[in-house]
Formats: structure tokens, sequence, C-alpha cells
């Protein structure tokens, strides 16, 4: 049995790998291993480097780690300018351990790093499950806590393994986190200043997963009078499906800044909170993406103009699929302006369930900020609002409308790659279109750089961050100093967003079709062209069609390889790219697979049994697909000559032998001596899955004729033995009309088991009447 589960896994993974042209394999055009060339920071005794905070205007980065905020130069990162240190106290620790939390919980993780001014930062530990915050004076490359340690429930959560989110505007702080020491009441809280909070019900907020929460000014140029907005976004376990396991649903929920809460109801509560769900799926596959990982912000000058995006997720299957979707601002503000509600109704046997409400909706409308039609009918502020609109809010914070993406489906869908953070920048080609270049961040430590062309998503490149497997905990982006920073639990890392110096070739720098870089045909290298003022100096660049047509032809030397007759020989070759392949050509005649005279693979060509007919010239050429059409590359050459002692007699004496990227191969007067000059065994995966699953054909239809074969053996003798007068296998055609004999006496009954061949088809007339005479004795008499 673990012999067939290993083949039928194996054969599942080989369909799985020749899937590409399924949207899920989108894969990255190129690899960059871990290289150690990368800056980072880290400290020995310290962890959890889960929080960052960038500030422009002092070239900082603070880092909140346990027990620990570092500040560090935001363009060197491993430049340290200051930490301040903040420990839980031991009788924190020691309640804390005895309501049953470990050692490791029950530290003070940094969790909540918000700039006041640039002198002074707001920051929030989880201080052993009692949350504390403080604030912390900067003077010149100096910081100290001022000590405050005020309880800080709402802000900042108790357990640091929990999802939360944060954002200070204007002198207040808004959180989404759990108010108590369980993790039992999920609240969206403001403080500093006007506190509120969300109600603790079910309707409102079930089991959330907090992943983040932004501020948009709308009421900058807005004609209706309408306030500035908090957004928040994360999953929840489902209100309004029935399912035997709990649906799990992605939200978008949305507070006014100047909300003050109610003056009878919703006192100290949010009166505009509403929430919207957040679809993100394959329509034609009814495939759904419902839970969403991060979201980040693209904001341009004009708010109308934002577009957010956001790492979603399946909840039920093992398809490790990732999918980014993107939303835009017109959508979500129709849904929570214009979209109807959700209102629960009693069904049979006291069952509720909630169904799109269908009466009438009070004014102004429940959960509106205060515009100018609310000043215009007496509402001023959320103080003034009517108890009706109150209490609708109240019982009717979820809306009907969902929030669909930009074109309906997906922008990006990767399988294999399970990504935690996402941040978007925008830029402008020298072909003056914009591309929104995504970089995201995976479990495994890679960030991908992708951007979508006319409906196309394609990724630039993927890059080892760590050498050893860490989940990215927090990525943020500085789009004026070109540099990203990525955090994990044991280190920060600073890369920038393209190094185009990676392309050594023309036409490896158009064809990755980086919006960053351009081929510089004055300096014959990959340039940036981020900021590109110089006119005087071409720059090749062809993002949406990869043109390669004006790089200049790379003449690369042939290399000479002599071969013994009767040997084999490897000619070695690496496609240009992930997305290429290799094609080989003999004297200019195109080789192919089937030919058993070659082993061609992705890594390069095997040639067996060399006779004088195979020497000649062998020609690689990577082929790539790019717009539509095949582009075709030479990348390495070899001349294949047969052994003789006058030609190694000859390469002994010259001086100008080509050299090749691999050792060249090591002559010996005596043939029988020879070494070609690589082995081949660990290259050929091809040839290995031809054979597993030419051994698994082979073997299933060996097991399926011999259980045929002997099933119909064993199932004639059974039936001659035990049933004469039933009918045979080879004459079911033939079955007898009912009306022949009564109906009783001619049941014909086919009977399958699946666990059994032998088990008869038919029921014999004889064994019918013996069966019913036994049941007749043994029925209790009518009385």
């Amino acid at each position: 049995m673990n012999i067939w589960v290993a083949l039928l896994a194996f054969a599942f993974c080989k369909f799985l790998q020749q899937m590409e042209a399924s949207p899920f394999s989108c894969i990255p055009r190129k690899t960059i291993k871990y290289q150690n060339d990368s800056k980072e920071f880290g400290k020995s005794g310290f962890s959890n480097f889960s929080t960052l905070l960038m500030n422009k205007e002092t070239d900082t980065l603070f880092i909140g780690a346990r027990e620990a905020v570092f500040a560090v130069d935001l363009n060197d990162i491993t430049r340290e300018m200051d930490s301040v240190y903040w420990f839980a106290s031991e009788g924190r620790r020691l309640e804390c351990i005895h309501r049953g939390k470990s050692t490791i919980q029950c530290r003070n993780y940094i969790l909540l790093l918000h700039k006041i001014n640039n002198t002074t930062l707001y920051v929030c530990g989880t201080n052993a499950f009692h949350p504390a915050c403080d604030s912390m004076v900067i003077n010149n490359t100096e910081m100290h806590l001022e000590g405050s340690d005020k309880e800080s429930r709402g802000k900042c959560p108790f357990d640091p393994t929990l999802k939360y989110s944060s954002v200070f505007v204007d002198g207040a702080l808004y959180s989404a986190t759990y108010n108590n020491f369980l993790g039992t009441e999920p609240v969206i809280f403001r403080g500093l200043e006007n506190h509120l909070r969300t109600e603790f019900k079910t309707s409102w907020l079930n089991e959330p997963r907090f992943v983040h929460m932004d501020f948009i000014q709308e009421s900058r140029g807005n004609t209706d009078g309408d306030d500035d907005k908090i957004y928040v976004f994360f999953t929840e376990t489902a209100i309004e499906f029935e399912f035997y396991e709990k649906p799990l649903v992605s939200r978008i929920a949305r507070v006014c800044k100047g909300d003050l809460g109610g003056k009878r109801l919703l006192q100290k509560r949010w009166t505009s909170f509403l929430k919207a769900s957040l679809i993100c799926s394959l329509p034609e596959s009814d495939f759904h993406f419902n839970i969403v990982q991060d979201v980040f912000l693209l904001k341009t000058g004009d708010w109308r103009e934002t577009i957010f995006y956001g790492i979603f997720m399946q909840q039920w299957g093992k398809l490790d699929t990732t999918a980014v979707c993107a939303y835009s601002m017109k959508t979500v503000q129709d849904v929570f302006s214009k979209g109807k509600y959700k209102g629960l109704i009693t069904m049979e046997n006291s069952h509720v369930k909630w169904v799109m409400y269908r009466g009438e909706v009070p004014v102004p409308r429940p959960g509106a900020c205060i515009n100018n039609f609310a000043r215009s009918i007496g509402f001023n502020s959320s103080l003034d609002l009517p108890d009706k609109t109150l209490q609708f809010v109240r019982e009717h914070p979820l809306l009907h409308s969902a929030l669909h993406p930009i074109g309906g489906v997906p922008v990006l869908l990767k399988r294999g790659s399970v990504y935690t953070k996402i941040v978007v920048d925008r830029r402008i080609g020298l072909d003056q279109r914009t591309y929104d270049v995504l970089f995201l961040a995976t479990d495994n430590g890679y960030l991908h750089k992708a951007f979508n062309c006319d409906g196309n998503m394609f990724i630039v490149e993927e890059l080892q961050l760590f050498q050893t497997p860490e989940s990215v905990q927090s990525l943020k982006l500085s789009a004026e100093k070109g540099m990203l920073y990525l955090a994990s639990s044991s280190r920060v890392v600073q890369v920038p967003v393209a190094v185009c110096s990676r392309h050594q070739h023309c036409l490896d720098c158009i064809l990755a079709r980086d919006p960053y870089c351009a081929w510089s045909q004055k300096q014959s290298q990959c340039v940036s062209a981020v900021g590109y003022t110089n006119h005087s100096e071409v720059l090749i660049q062809n993002i949406k069609s990869g043109d390669i047509s004006e790089c200049p032809e790379v003449d690369r030397p042939i290399q000479n390889v002599i071969v013994a007759a009767g040997q084999s020989s490897q000619l070695r070759c690496s496609p240009l790219s992930n997305l290429a392949s290799t094609l080989w050509r003999f004297n200019g005649k195109r080789l192919r697979a089937e030919e058993t005279k070659y082993l061609l693979y992705r890594q390069g060509l095997l040639v067996f049994n060399i006779t004088e007919a195979d020497s000649g010239r062998y020609d690689c050429q990577s082929v790539e697909k790019v717009g539509g059409r095949e582009l075709f590359t030479t990348v390495e050459s070899y001349v294949l000559n047969l052994w003789s002692e006058s030609l190694v007699s000859l390469v002994k004496g010259s001086s100008e032998w080509p050299q090749a990227e691999t050792a060249p191969p090591s002559f010996k007067s005596d043939s029988r001596r020879y070494r070609d000059p690589a082995p081949w065994g660990a290259q050929n995966e091809k040839i290995l899955s031809k054979i597993f699953i030419s051994l698994f054909a082979f073997l299933f239809f060996s097991l399926l004729s011999w259980n045929f074969v002997k099933g119909l053996a064993c199932l004639r003798t059974t039936v001659q033995e035990k049933a004469p007068n039933t009918i045979k296998l080879d004459s079911l055609g033939e079955l007898p009309l009912e009306s022949e004999e009564p109906s009783h006496r001619k049941q014909a009954t086919l009977a399958v088991n699946s666990s059994s061949s032998l088990m008869p088809l038919v029921l014999s007339s004889s064994e019918g009447d013996s069966r019913n005479a036994s049941a007749s004795n043994n029925a209790a008499p009518v009385q």
C-alpha cells in the first residue's frame, strides 16, 4: 500500500508541475539565493523585532523588540544610534506566571510605536499580560522613557501572539485588539482623547483577527462635507452563514473620526461603526480566499484615487495558494454610503437568520458620518442623532452589500508561497506608463517583486532574505530612499527595491522588465531608471513587451570538448531564467527529446555512445516567452571532437585553448584512463519521472488485470457451485423477463460488495423460496 501511495503522490506532483497554463503557476523570473550582502540589525539576547516605525524627518528607524526599543540609521540600519530597555517588573511577571502563562509570554513585548512629534514617541508593550504605555522622549540621539507606565487596556494586546493593529491620528490613538486577559473581548478603541469603543456583541465583532488599520482624509475637497475615516481590516467568524464548521470571512469596517458617541443610546460607543465583507475569489471556479492576511493602502494626492491591496488565503484545502486582490476607494464609498443592511429574522423553532433588511431605514442614514445633509436637518454631531437611528445601527452593523475587487478577480495568484506582508510602490516607466510594483514577503523568508501589466502579473524576482527560513513579521517601504525594511523574530534586514547590476547583459536587463532598471548603451550596463533626467544618455527599457531588438549581440566563446569513442559526454547549459527552457541544435538541426541518442534536461545535454557521426557543433539556446512570442538566445556553444592522439597533441601544444565556465576535461595519453568532464547521474530528473510514471502505469494495469481474471474465475466457480439456476456473467444480456414466473419467486438481486469479488450477483429461485420459508417459520403467529 505504501508504494502505491508514494507512486500516486509522485504522479500528482508531476501533474501539478506541468500546470503551466494555470494562473496558479505564476513563478518568479529569477531566484536570488541568500548572499549575506544585505544590511542587517540584530542584537544578542533580544528577539521579536516585530514593530517598525520610520521617522523620515530625522532619518531614523525605530525597532520595537522584546523589552527594548532600538533607534538605527534609516540609511544604514547596522548603525545603532541609541536604545531603551523596558522590562516588566518582577511582581508582574510572577503574577502572570501564577495565572497560567509561560515565562516566555510573561515578558514585555513592544508592539506599538507611534510618532507624536519629532521628539516624542508613544510606546506600548504587553508588560507580562498587563498592557502599559509610556512616552519616549528623544533628544538628538538620546532616548529615555518618561516612566508614566499607564495601564492601557484596549490600546495594546495582553497576549503578544494575538493579531492587532493601530494608527495615531491628530493626538488620538485608534487601536483594534482584545480588551481582557483571556482574549475574549475584541474591541476597536479610541484612546487618549474622546474615548469610544465598539459594543461587546458578536454581531459587531465575532472572534476577529485584526490585520491592518489606516486613516483616509476624506474631508479634503469633499463637496458633501463628509468626515475623515478610520478603516479596519480583519477576519472574523461569520454570523450570516449556516455551516457545519465555523466559516471565516474577511471584513472591512470603518468609523468616523468626528464620532462622539450617542447621547442616550450608544454612550461612549461608536455610532458610525459599519462593516462589510471583502470578496476575493475566482468566480469561474467558485474558489474563495476568505482570510485576509495583510493590507496596504496606496495613497495618492487625491484620496478618491486610493487603491488598497490585500493578501488573502483560503480557509479549507491544502493548496497553499495565496491571492492578492485590489480594491478602489470609489467602491468602498458606494458600499458604505449606499449599500443595503443585513438584519435578523426569526425562523421556525426560534431559529434566527441574517438576511437583507427590507424595511424602512431611518434618517439620517445609520452609520453615516455627519455631513452637510445631516447638518441641514439639524444634526451637527453624533450626540444629536435620534434614538431610532442609533438603535438601528446598534442592531444592524453588518452591510448586505459586499466589496468586490477591481476587475472581479485577483491581480495575483501564487501557489507554493504563503505571503505574510505587502507594500506597494507606484512607478512611472520610461514609456510614461504607471506601474504598481508589489513587494510581497513570505512565511519562509523570501521577498517577491511583482507588477501587473495589461492584466498579466509578472514576478520579476524572488530574494532569499535569511540563511534559514524565517517568517517576515513586518515590512516597511521608504519610496524616497528606495529601501525596504523587513523584520523577523531574530533580525531586521534592509534591502534596496532594485539591484540593477545583477543583470550583466542587455538582454537579461530588458527581459527582467523591472520598472526600476534600464540598459545604458553608453555605460554598457544595467542602471537605475529612477529619477532619469539625462536625456542625452539613451536608456533601453521595454516593460510591456520585453523587446530586445535594440540590444547588441553578445559574442560567446566556443568550447572544445574531446571525447573517446564509445563514451558519453555531458554538455552543460543553464537557461537565462526560471521562465526559460533550453533548446539544443546539432550542426543547426534541432535535437528532439524523443531521440534515444540524447538526454535533454534543464541544465544540459547528455550524448550517449559517441561515434564519429556525433562530432560537430552543439548550440544551446535559452527560450523565453515574452508578450506571446518566443525569444531565442544562444547561451552556450560546444564543438565535440572524437579523441585521437594527434588531436590531443595539438591541444596540449596550443596556448589558446578556450576556457569554459566549468573546468575543461583532463586529457590522458591512454584512452582507457580518459575521464569525461562531469558525471551525469544526479541531473536526470526527466528520465526518472518517465521511469516512475511507466512503472506506475505497468503496475496499475497488471494489478487491474490480475484482479479481473482472478475475480472472474472465483465468481464463476462460486456461481456454479451455489446457484445452478443463476444467470451467468456471459449471459447478462439475456435476463429472463419478470413475467415468465411469479414475481416473488424471480427477484434477481444484483449485489455489489466493495470489499469482495466473491458475492453472487443473483439470487436463485430455490434460495429465495428457502429464505422465505425460514422467515415465515420465525414470524410470530397472528392472533
